[in-house]
C-alpha cells in the first residue's frame, strides 16, 4: 500500500505507484512553457520490493539521489550499479530503466525541473542527462533535498522560487560534493579521503603539512595535490578552517581568555592566533568575546 503526502490532491501519473511509502509535491504542470528554470514536483521514495521503471523518454529533466539500499540503473546499453551517494540526471529523449533489490530496496530523493536554464543547471552540477555521479560523503546533499521538500509542500505563493532558488544551490553542492566512481581514480580518492578524515580527527594537535603527511604515511607534496584534485582548498587551509571553527565556538563560553584558547589549538603565540583568526571570519577574536 502506497502512502504519500502531497502539496495537490491529484498526483501526475509519471508518479511511481511501487513505493512502500512517499513524501512528494506538485508545484507546475505547464512548467515546460516556462523561459529561465522551474521546479515542477520532487520528493522522498522508500521503493517497493517490485520497484521498475521503464521509459522511453520523460517530460522533464530529472535529478534522483539514493541515499539507502541498492538498485541498478540503465541509460541505453550501459548498466550502473546504484548505492548510498549515487546521483544521476535524465530527460526529455533520455531512455532509462531503474531497478530495486528487493532485498534491499532503494530510498531515493529526486526532483524534476523544466524551462529554458535547466540544461544549464545540470552543466553546472556537471551531470549531464544520462550521466551517473558519486557523492562524497553520501548523505551530504540530503537536507538540501529536505529542505526542497519542505518548501514544495508548503505551497504558497512564494514556493516556486524557493525552490528554484533551492536547486540551483543543489546543483552547485553536487559539483562540489562529485567523488570518483568505482574503478576510476579509486586509490587516489580514498588516500586523499583518509587524509581528511585523519586531520578531521586530529586537528587540534595538527600543526603543519608535513606533519600530517609523515602521519598519513605520504609526502606532503602529494598530499596537497590530492587536496588539490578532490577539494577547494589546500590542507593547511582546512586545518586552519577547523582550528578557527572550534575557536570561534570556544570564545562564546563566558570567561575564556584569548590566549587560552590559542594555546589549546596548537598557537604559542596569541598575536599570530588573532592574526590568523581575522584573515578567516574578518574580525578579531577580542570582537567576537565581546558579544557574548
Amino acid at each position: 500500500m502506497s502512502k504519500s503526502t502531497d502539496a495537490t490532491e491529484t498526483n501526475p501519473d509519471f508518479f511511481s505507484t511501487q513505493v512502500s511509502q512517499a513524501r512528494r509535491f506538485f508545484l507546475n504542470p505547464t512548467a515546460r512553457s516556462k523561459t529561465g528554470m522551474v521546479v515542477v514536483c520532487g520528493g522522498m521514495e522508500h521503493c517497493a520490493p517490485d520497484y521498475a521503471i521503464h521509459r522511453r523518454s520523460f517530460p522533464f529533466y530529472s535529478i534522483e539521489y539514493v541515499i539507502r539500499g541498492i538498485g541498478r540503473l540503465q541509460f541505453g546499453r550501459s548498466e550502473h550499479r546504484l548505492q548510498p551517494g549515487s546521483v544521476f540526471a535524465y530527460g526529455p529523449g533520455i531512455p532509462h530503466k531503474i531497478f530495486t533489490d528487493p532485498n534491499q530496496p532503494l530510498t531515493k530523493y529526486f526532483v524534476d525541473f523544466s524551462g529554458t536554464d535547466a540544461t544549464g543547471l545540470l552543466q553546472t552540477a556537471r551531470l549531464r542527462p544520462g550521466a551517473v555521479a558519486r557523492i562524497f560523503p553520501p548523505m551530504e546533499i540530503q537536507p538540501l533535498f529536505d529542505e526542497l521538500i519542505r518548501n514544495g509542500l508548503r505551497g504558497t505563493r512564494q514556493s516556486p522560487q524557493i525552490c528554484a532558488m533551492l536547486l540551483e544551490v543543489l546543483s552547485r553542492k553536487i559539483s562540489e560534493a562529485r567523488a570518483p566512481l568505482p574503478g576510476r581514480e579509486t586509490l587516489a580518492f580514498e588516500s586523499y579521503r583518509h587524509c581528511r578524515a585523519h586531520i578531521e580527527r586530529h586537528f587540534l594537535r595538527l600543526r603543519s603539512v608535513e606533519q600530517i603527511a609523515a602521519e598519513c604515511h605520504m609526502d606532503d607534496t602529494y598530499l596537497c595535490r590530492l587536496f588539490k584534485r578532490y577539494d577547494h582548498e589546500t590542507p593547511y587551509r582546512f586545518l586552519v578552517r577547523l582550528k578557527m571553527n572550534h575557536a570561534a565556538e570556544r570564545l562564546r563560553a563566558p570567561a575564556t581568555l584569548i590566549k587560552q584558547v590559542a594555546e589549546e589549538i596548537g598557537f604559542a603565540n596569541p598575536f599570530h592566533f588573532s592574526r590568523t583568526f581575522k584573515s578567516v571570519f574578518g574580525i578579531p577574536p577580542s570582537a567576537l568575546s565581546k558579544i557574548r
